[in-house]
């Protein structure tokens, strides 16, 4: 197991009632994520923001970080990704557990936003953990073995997806392929919302969709 380093943000309210966990891309780092407790603290004020590092350094990016090797990228093999895909999930879940033991947070307590690899990250391990957390909001990610999901997965935790329809890194079409497997896997409640005109990130549309969302089912009033 790889201890995962890790950005953070207290809350602003400086009493810590629920942590918003926050996914990386491949090639970045925990820093590109956690500018993010600046628009949404205000609106989150008992909310932790923990952005942790991935756990391999990126051949892609050099300087960077991803949580698992990606083939048509950086020419690794399709056995080396699945490896490198297992061995994080593993590290992602040593980390959540950590996280909420120390600061005390039930599952219910804790959100976790994922960007791109970080998003995949997200659709990938928070369903097979035992149980729920309060949110996963994935961004301009995808659905990694879907087929295995409806067998694999043991929580199904609501599910908002947000994509830009012009997105060039994964395809706009990766959305529609995610909520479709979600859906078939068991998952209840599963939501998108479509950044319109937007490439490969984080619009402020889809980012105050996602606000919303977060703040519903970590019950801000």
């Amino acid at each position: 197991m790889r201890a995962l380093g890790a950005e953070r943000r207290e809350a602003a309210s400086g009493e810590t009632r629920s942590a918003l966990v926050l996914l990386h891309g491949y090639g970045a780092n925990g820093l590109d994520l956690i500018g993010l407790a600046e628009p949404l603290g205000g609106h989150l004020p008992d909310t932790l923001f923990v952005a942790p590092d991935a756990p391999e350094a990126c051949e892609g990016a050099p300087g960077g970080l991803q949580w698992f090797p990606i083939p048509w990228l950086d020419g690794s093999s399709e056995e080396a990704a699945r490896a490198g895909l297992a061995r994080a999930a593993d590290d992602l879940d040593a980390f959540l557990d950590g996280l909420m033991v120390e600061e005390d947070l039930l599952p219910e307590q804790v959100a976790v936003l994922g960007f791109s690899q970080g998003a995949m990250m997200a659709l990938h391990v928070l369903p097979r953990r035992e149980e729920p957390v309060a949110a996963v909001v994935a961004v301009a990610g995808r659905l990694l073995e879907p087929e295995l999901l409806a067998d694999e997965a043991r929580a199904r935790p609501p599910v908002l997806l947000v994509h830009g329809d012009r997105d060039d890194v994964v395809p706009f079409a990766a959305m529609g392929e995610a909520a479709r497997g979600l859906e078939a896997a068991g998952f209840r409640e599963v939501f998108a919302f479509v950044q319109r005109g937007t490439a490969h990130g984080i619009a402020p549309d889809g980012l105050g969709v996602a606000l919303a969302f977060l703040r519903d089912r970590l019950g801000v009033a």
